[in-house]
C-alpha cells in the first residue's frame, strides 16, 4: 500500500525535504502499524522542515516528531486494531520515521492511549509542546515549589509550550507572568490566564549575576541569555524548568543563583522521557487543560501546508499551536 510522506533525503548540498510517495514495505521496524490522522508543527519540526538543521540523524528520514492515529495492525499485547493512540518523541523524525506520513510503524511501548473523551486533533493541539509544558509543571511541583511562594514566569509565552504552560499554571493556582516579544498578543495571553505581561527585551539583554527576586518558578523555552536572567531573578528556593533553545544553546550564567539562593535548574527532556512520567503529564493535561481554551490557541492546516507552517514558526509568526490534518 502506498502513502504520502514528507521525507528528508541526502543530497549533494546536504539534504532536501520534499513530499514523496512511499510503500508500506519501506516503514521501519515496530510491532504496531498506525494510520496517521493528525500531526503538529513544533519549533523542532520547523527546523527539520527547513532542510538546514541537524534534526534528522539518519537518511532517508520521514519528518514529524508527533503523531496521532488509529492502530491498523499490532503484535504488541497492549494494543489492538482500532485503538486510538498518540506518539511523542522517541526519536520520531530524527532516528525513526515520524508523523508526517499517512502510515507509521513504531514500537508499542512508545504509545500513549488517547485520553478518554478527547479527539486525535485535540491531542495534537497539545502535541510535544503541550506535553513538555506539563512535564515542566510536574517538575516544579516535585521540587516543592508552590504558588504560595510567589509568581511563575513563562518565557516564549505566545508559542506552543508557553501557551499551554500558562493555561495549566493558571489552573494550578499560579499567578503567571508572561514574557513575550509580541506585546500585541497581550489580550491572547491574558485570555489564557496570564496576570502580567513583560517585554522579552527585559530578559534578553546581558544582565547581572543576581537580580531582584521576582518569581518563585519559571518555565523557559528560550535558553541562552534569557534563561540566565530568569535564574538571576528567581526567588530563594525557587525552581526553573528549562525545556527549549529558541534563543540559543549557550547559558551565559553564573553560579550565584544556585549557591546564594538555592535556586534549582530542572532540565526537561520530552524525547526519551520514561513512560510513567509521560502518562502523568498526559493525565494532568486531560484533567486540567480547558479544551475550549485549547481550541482558541490552535490553528489547523492541511498536510499540503506543512512547509508554510514550518517557515512561520521559525519566523516567530505562530501563536499557540498548529495541528496538521494528515489523513
Amino acid at each position: 500500500m502506498s502513502f504520502k510522506a514528507i521525507r528528508a533525503d541526502k543530497s549533494v548540498s546536504g539534504h532536501e525535504v520534499r513530499f514523496v510517495e512511499m510503500d508500506e514495505s519501506e516503514l521501519m521496524d515496530g510491532d504496531v502499524t498506525i494510520r496517521v490522522t493528525h500531526s503538529t508543527v513544533n519549533y523542532k519540526d520547523g527546523l527539520a522542515l527547513s532542510g538546514k538543521s541537524a534534526i534528522p540523524r539518519r537518511f532517508p528520514m520521514v519528518l514529524g516528531i508527533d503523531l496521532a492515529g488509529i492502530v491498523e495492525t499490532s503484535s504488541h499485547q497492549g494494543f489492538v486494531p482500532g485503538d486510538q493512540v498518540i506518539v511523542n518523541g522517541w526519536g520520531l523524525g530524527e532516528t525513526h520515521y515520524g508523523g508526517y506520513a499517512e502510515r507509521a510503524r513504531v514500537k508499542g511501548d512508545w504509545l500513549v492511549r488517547l485520553p478518554e473523551g478527547w479527539t486525535r486533533a485535540e491531542a495534537m493541539a497539545v502535541g510535544t509542546a503541550g506535553y513538555t509544558a506539563a512535564l515542566c509543571l510536574l517538575a516544579i511541583e516535585a521540587a516543592g515549589v508552590t504558588p504560595a511562594m510567589g509568581p511563575v514566569v513563562v518565557t516564549g509565552a505566545a508559542g506552543g509550550v508557553g501557551s499551554v504552560a500558562i493555561a495549566l499554571l493558571k489552573a494550578a493556582g499560579w499567578r503567571v507572568v508572561a514574557s513575550t516579544g509580541r506585546l500585541a498578543e497581550a489580550p491572547y495571553l491574558e485570555g489564557l490566564g496570564a496576570s502580567e505581561i513583560i517585554d522579552r527585551a527585559t530578559l534578553s539583554a546581558p544582565g547581572k549575576p543576581l537580580g531582584k527576586e521576582r518569581w518563585a518558578a519559571a518555565i523557559d523555552s528560550v535558553g541562552s541569555v534569557t534563561l540566565a536572567n530568569v535564574l538571576a531573578q528567581t526567588r530563594y528556593g525557587g525552581a526553573v524548568a528549562a525545556c527549549g533553545l529558541a534563543g540559543g544553546m549557550d547559558l551565559p550564567a553564573s553560579v550565584a543563583p544556585f549557591i546564594l539562593r538555592g535556586v534549582r535548574l530542572l532540565g526537561i527532556d520530552s524525547v526519551n522521557c520514561p513512560m510513567p512520567a509521560r502518562l502523568a503529564a498526559w493525565g494532568r493535561i486531560a484533567r486540567d487543560l480547558d479544551r475550549a481554551m485549547l481550541a482558541r490557541m490552535t490553528e489547523t492546516v492541511g498536510f499540503d501546508r506543512v512547509f508554510d507552517a514550518g517557515e512561520r514558526i521559525l519566523a516567530g509568526k505562530v501563536r499557540g499551536r498548529i495541528v496538521v490534518e494528515i489523513g
